[in-house]
């Protein structure tokens, strides 16, 4: 696990790489987006390209991604890096992985505020994965080092769910 962020086929050439927009976002950005994709599963990743387990654990969000964003899960990924190295570090690095999937970068003025604005119990530490439900609550959450497969099969669930099997009954 690394610390909280610092607070202040096989043989074919792949396809060219597509343009990279990596936005900002901070925390009344992120809750916007995390509301417009009700319906669907979504795993939110924080991460940055100077923890190690980080970098180990994104070609498996990506692999996740493919195999069951067809299905409706829907990858969010936020970098945690200094905006300074979006250019040397950050672009690079998710050049190279490929990802189909939204990639932001953490413009917050309060970092705590934004880690609250996730998860109140979150202390910042990386990698972080929020695992959302259809209905758009907050249902799972791997703090530090998680084995793929452990993601897999929590998605996989929340992917068979009827969104209505959670949804809180008013009382007669």
């Amino acid at each position: 696990m690394c610390a909280a962020w610092p607070v202040g086929v096989a043989s074919a050439a792949p396809p060219p790489a597509p343009q990279l927009a990596i936005r900002p976002v901070d925390e009344v950005g992120l809750s916007r987006l995390l509301a417009a994709k009700r319906g669907k599963v979504v795993l939110l990743s924080f991460w940055g390209t100077w923890c190690q387990p980080c970098v180990q654990e994104f070609p498996g969000l990506v692999r996740l991604s493919r195999k069951y964003g067809p299905r409706g899960l829907d990858v969010i990924s936020v970098s945690v890096d200094d905006s300074a190295s979006l250019r040397s570090a950050v672009l690079p690095f998710v050049r190279k992985q490929r990802p189909g999937f939204p990639v932001l970068i953490r413009h917050a003025k309060d970092d705590e505020a934004f880690i609250n604005r996730v998860d109140r119990n979150w202390t910042g530490a990386l990698p972080a994965l929020f695992l959302f439900d259809k209905a758009g609550r907050k249902r799972t959450s791997f703090i530090g080092e998680t084995a793929l497969a452990t993601v897999e099969r929590a998605v996989g669930k929340l992917l068979a769910e009827n969104p209505a099997a959670h949804r809180p009954t008013k009382a007669r």
